[in-house]
């Protein structure tokens, strides 16, 4: 199932980014392009992240999965992935590195579901996780997310 929402155009890899506003900037971008999200999608994820206990999108692992509300702009179900070299501290937080930020837009809560457990089992999948940990370029990436 994640093979259908991971295309060319939304898996991207920087060398590293300023901190977790430039990582979440990025991480939309693909899905503010193709329409699946609007701005204030966005900045509810940014909003999220900055309020007391926003750092719960920290799947460990230097995983995080940056989502908000559908009603915040939601257009799509949609999925794009970020993986950087150099950890970025989630919400300025030392406690939470992360090298890798997914970005959900889940249009309803169905989709959302079997979505999450797509990615819930390549997330737990130990090889997989290893290796997107160890990602060097997009082409690393594809191979992990594929």
């Amino acid at each position: 199932m994640l093979s259908e929402y991971f295309k060319d155009d939304v898996i991207l890899f920087a060398p590293e980014v300023s901190g977790w506003n430039e990582a979440v900037d990025k991480v939309a971008a693909p899905l503010l392009k193709n329409g699946a999200i609007r701005e204030g999608y966005v900045e509810a994820i940014k909003k999220s992240i900055s309020s007391p206990g926003g750092t719960y999108i920290d799947l460990g692992g230097q995983v995080a999965l940056a989502h908000a509300r559908p009603e915040a702009g939601v257009n799509a179900t949609a999925l794009s992935v970020l993986h950087v070299a150099e950890p970025f501290l989630l919400a300025d937080s030392p406690d939470h590195p992360i090298t890798t930020m997914f970005c959900l837009a889940a249009k309803d809560s169905n989709t959302h579901i079997e979505l999450m457990q797509s990615l819930a089992g390549l997330l737990t999948d130990a090889d997989k996780l290893k290796a997107l940990g160890e990602a060097k370029n997009v082409d690393d990436l594809k191979k992990v997310l594929s």
